[in-house]
């Protein structure tokens, strides 16, 4: 697999649209919501000026997507991590974490949250990447653990 990439803008809102519902409607189902799930056009295009968004595309298929907001003086808040439900396993989201490190070599800190119970999850970022956890919270109906990556 060869991955290329692209700055995503608002014309890039449908192919957003359909990366993000393919990559949450398990939680969609698993929670009753899910605030990635069923976006209109307009909140997304509302969502790529607010978090600038990188599409990752496999033979020309957009596979995937990081969302990313820098806070100030090297610290970044990633939105959002999504690969396709069918190509997830198959290193997308490892490509698009690693493609933004490069690409952001002021970074200091970086910061997310995922839901309490995504192991997969959890695991990914902590041990392939080395985030520790440092909170958790209610997010309406879900239980989130902060995440923070410091150099």
């Amino acid at each position: 697999m060869e991955l290329s990439y692209k700055n995503a803008d608002i014309n890039d809102a449908e192919t957003l649209i359909d990366i993000y519902n393919s990559a949450f409607y398990d939680d969609y189902i698993l929670y009753g919501e899910c605030p990635a799930y069923g976006r209109s056009r307009e909140n997304m295009e509302q969502s790529i000026a607010e978090f600038p968004k990188v599409i990752a595309y496999d033979q020309g298929r957009p596979v995937g997507v990081i969302s990313t907001k820098c806070e100030g003086k090297g610290k970044y808040y990633i939105g959002c991590l999504a690969v396709k439900k069918e190509e997830q396993g198959k290193g997308i989201g490892t490509a698009l974490m690693n493609y933004f490190l490069d690409g952001h070599p002021d970074w200091n800190e970086i910061t997310l949250v995922t839901p309490c119970d995504k192991e997969q999850n959890i695991r990914f970022y902590t041990e392939r990447f080395g985030f520790d956890i440092t909170g958790e919270e209610d997010d309406g109906k879900v239980k989130v653990l902060w995440f923070r990556l410091c150099r």
